[in-house]
């Protein structure tokens, strides 16, 4: 069987979303990572339907993905959530997917969460271009005294596939001003939804310009229809500040992410396994007030990202 063969059997579109596909209605891809790997449960299923439904208040049709059962799954029903979700009801482990992780779970048949790059691929396959996410990873930090540092897949994975990811930014735990100078490396756009400065997740930013600054969903979607129909095959970033009200304090954050990077280093943390360290650690450090700001920032990703979406969907 060649590769494109092969595709069919293992992307798997919900009735629902492919209907709407096939009929030209938007469509906003959520991933999973979050509901198996950020967050705890039951605060995680939570979210995931409250995204869903921030999505379809919007306007949208929400395709949350994930990789079940031996298919990239492309759109999930409840039971598919509370199976990623955990707890007491559905204790087996959910592995954390990425691009190169894909063939092997596929292989194995068992459940994944995907990250950002690996639903960029799975949204880019089904159609859908545009997708919501908490924050995108990047380069990591590092002192310039050892190896290179590591970089996410989510960088190259928005330089080959025509998706624009709504989030806050990066997550804050990266390198800002390197994942900002490898975005412009590899030609993908920084859109600034109502902002000219570079969202740092928790908060609404410092002083790193974002590419152009958009002015309401629609002028997003025109830059996005323009980007794409011009011949241009990479993704974008729809940089999407955190509400003012939800804000959590930088001076804080910045200190937990210091300690927390200090504490990766000693316990041996590295590659992979640092971002969700650090995230753990800033959330313990601040006493849930950094999980009480991700959620609030991904669920307006989510809400942004449908009004993008329906502006979208009225270009043609």
């Amino acid at each position: 069987m060649s590769p494109a063969d092969s595709t069919s059997d293992r992307l798997v579109i919900a009735d629902e979303v492919a209907a709407a596909l096939a009929d030209g209605r938007p469509v906003v891809a959520l991933e999973s990572t979050i509901i198996s790997h950020g967050m705890p449960h039951p605060r995680n299923l939570e979210v995931a339907r409250a995204c869903e439904a921030d999505v379809r208040a919007g306007g949208a049709v929400p395709a949350t993905v994930a990789v079940l059962d031996g298919t990239i799954r492309v759109g999930l029903d409840d039971g598919d959530l509370e199976r990623l979700a955990g707890g007491p009801d559905h204790p087996g482990d959910v592995a954390k997917v990425s691009l190169r992780d894909l063939g092997a779970v596929l292989a194995a048949g068992t459940a994944g969460a995907t990250t950002v790059a690996a639903t960029m691929f799975a949204a880019s396959r089904a159609g859908i271009p545009v997708f919501a996410t908490g924050g995108i990873g990047g380069v990591h930090r590092g002192d310039g005294s050892g190896p290179s540092p590591d970089v996410s897949a989510d960088l190259t994975a928005l330089a080959g596939f025509p998706v624009a990811v709504v989030c806050a930014g990066a997550k804050a735990v990266l390198d800002l001003p390197r994942t900002v100078e490898a975005l412009e490396t590899l030609g993908v756009p920084v859109i600034g939804q109502d902002t000219d400065v570079l969202p740092e997740f928790w908060s609404r930013g410092g002083d790193l310009p974002v590419s152009v600054r958009a002015d309401g969903p629609a002028m997003t979607a025109a830059i996005l229809a323009a980007h794409w129909g011009c011949g241009l095959t990479s993704g974008a970033v729809v940089a999407n500040p955190i509400p003012d009200a939800d804000e959590a304090d930088p001076a804080v954050i910045a200190a937990a992410i210091a300690d927390g990077l200090a504490a990766a280093t000693a316990e041996g943390v590295h590659g992979r396994d640092v971002t969700p360290f650090l995230l753990a650690h800033v959330a313990e450090a601040t006493d849930g007030a950094s999980l009480a700001a991700n959620v609030a920032l991904v669920r307006h990703n989510a809400a942004t990202a449908a009004r993008i979406a329906v502006a979208l969907a009225a270009e043609g």
